[in-house]
């Protein structure tokens, strides 16, 4: 989608924060380039920033150490070498679906088959234990979860949380948490993360959201000592180390807790509200208000595909992603990005109604218009 579109487009597809990182980030980059750190590092991470990490899920679990903690480049490596240190051929693993479209690939690279719990609308885009139930069999070995969700922008609450980590506890499954957008939230409850809660949860998560660093490519990934001791022979055969300019960088913006952070989330807030509500006006489309991410997922009840929507869109100037890029219950979705000004998000969203209308759709009434 992205190669096709025209010069000029506007972008609801980007899958990145629209913000520069924070300056202080930014200057202990290129002071650590200036100083000669420039050099491999140890392959697990810089044993200062293995110990901010596990500073920072201490509250969750006091006993996590730097040894609990491998720092990796970008969330997606850490997805994919927790897939190979706990996957084997035949194994089964339940991943969302919608949901990340790497999670299947890293299933199958590893020789394992994933299977897809839904995520429905009318459940909030949340798992359902019962589903969840009914597809466990003999070589079922782990569960990924995603929350905030991409695409749908779903975040668990507290209490399902434990109820899926009771369940994994139950049937010997690993959970695989990723967890990197949690500090896009727009809830007032602490973020309940996977952490602590069992010996079988890794987590997941990256610098690359919570700094609007996503060309630096650094993540991590928290397990046990004993995982993250297998995991790290997988990384240093991917990998060998993780940046080290990056790394001092990201020491730098857990240490500091830089205020740009928080006046991004604010603005991510306000687009969101502006997002769903012009997206509710639009004949056709209905949309539920994401607790998390910078994503809205609407349903698109145009009588096409979600593939057929986004390239009527993207040949108006408008990238979006069909909601089928994410699994099977995607479809009918498109997934639009407010990682964009709010300019571009009315430009491109009065575009999209203009569209609808010239297909005949018909207005919604007032009482039918969420969040109007």
């Amino acid at each position: 989608m992205f190669e096709s579109a025209a010069p000029g487009a506007i972008n609801l597809g980007l899958g990145e924060p629209d913000f520069n990182p924070p300056p202080v980030v930014v200057e202990a980059l290129c002071e650590a380039v200036r100083n000669g750190q420039n050099k491999y590092g140890p392959s697990a991470g810089l044993p200062a920033l293995r110990d901010a990490i596990a500073d920072r899920y201490s509250p969750h679990d006091p006993k996590t150490t730097r040894e609990n903690v491998l720092v990796t480049s970008g969330g997606s490596e850490a997805l994919v070498v927790a897939a190979l240190t706990l996957y084997d051929p035949g194994d089964e693993v339940l991943v969302p679906n919608p949901g990340f479209v790497l999670y299947p690939p890293h299933a199958r690279l590893a020789g394992a088959t994933p299977v897809g719990y839904s995520l429905r609308e009318e459940k909030g885009f949340l798992p359902d234990l019962s589903e969840l139930e009914s597809l466990v069999r003999p070589r079922t070995r782990a569960l990924v979860v995603n929350s905030p969700s991409n695409p749908t922008g779903g975040v668990f609450p507290e209490r399902l949380v434990q109820q899926l980590v009771d369940f994994a506890e139950e049937h010997h499954l690993a959970i695989i948490s990723d967890e990197v957008y949690d500090e896009i939230l727009y809830t007032s409850r602490p973020y309940p993360s996977f952490w602590g809660r069992s010996d079988r949860v890794v987590v997941v998560n990256s610098f690359s959201k919570m700094f609007a660093m996503t060309g630096w490519r650094l993540g991590y990934l928290l397990a046990t000592r004993g995982v993250v001791a297998e995991a790290n022979k997988i990384h240093y055969h991917l990998m060998a180390c993780p940046s080290t300019p990056s790394q001092i960088a990201a020491l730098k913006g857990l240490s500091a807790k830089p205020g740009e952070v928080r006046d991004m989330v604010a603005e991510f807030r306000a687009r969101r509200d502006l997002i769903v509500r012009l997206l509710n006006r639009i004949p056709g489309v209905r949309c539920v208000s994401p607790s998390g991410a910078f994503y809205a997922f609407p349903r698109v009840d145009w009588g096409v595909s979600s593939l057929e929507v986004a390239q009527s869109l993207l040949s108006r100037g408008v990238i979006t992603t069909p909601g089928e890029a994410f699994g099977t219950l995607g479809e009918g979705h498109l997934r639009l990005s407010f990682a964009n000004s709010r300019e571009n998000i009315r430009r491109g969203l009065e575009i999209m109604r203009a569209l609808a209308e010239e297909q005949g759709h018909a207005r919604p009434s007032p009482a039918s218009e969420h969040g109007a």
